[in-house]
């Protein structure tokens, strides 16, 4: 039977603190050679939006939205828990943050770092394209890599989505 999981919005410090936690102890937060504390200000600031995904009360996974700015639709960070690997949570994550995304821009960004393979390779049977790659972006040494799903130009995108709905094309 599978197991039924929620995604819901969170501002709760507890939780918070448990995410950077899980990140902490977790690839490529381990390559990285990113700690707990380290990882705690990723929760924080303006346009920041954290969901997490829960399976019997348990933070199963979480995700970080970045709804502003340049790159409003950055997945900024995703991560699931070792326990519940292999479900398709990461998969379900991606497809939520498509949704929520989607009704703002019609591009999705996440980066990835170039060790990350299976992290990678998730991204791009989603549909993520290459789009360059970020040298010493996170920490010296190591390489990220910007990739984006897009659905068209930015360009009137909210105005197209609103006159699809009322019919007026």
């Amino acid at each position: 039977m599978e197991e039924k999981m929620t995604i819901s919005p969170t501002t709760n410090l507890k939780i918070k603190r448990y995410c950077a936690h899980m990140m902490s102890i977790n690839d490529p937060w381990i390559i990285l050679d990113i700690n707990f504390e380290q990882c705690l200000p990723a929760f924080e600031g303006p346009f920041k939006e954290i969901y997490i995904a829960e399976i019997d009360h348990k933070v199963a996974g979480f995700v970080i939205l970045q709804t502003a700015g340049t790159f409003k639709g950055y997945i900024q960070t995703i991560c699931v828990s070792e326990e519940f690997r292999g479900k398709g949570i990461g998969k379900k994550l991606l497809q939520f943050c498509e949704n929520t995304i989607l009704k703002y821009s019609p591009n999705i960004f996440i980066c990835v770092s170039s060790f990350n393979k299976g992290a990678a390779k998730l991204y791009y049977d989603f549909g993520f394209k290459f789009v360059g790659e970020l040298d010493n972006f996170v920490k010296e040494g190591f390489t990220e890599l910007l990739l984006r799903k897009s659905v068209g130009p930015i360009l009137n995108y909210n105005q197209k989505k609103e006159e699809s709905k009322t019919g007026n094309e």
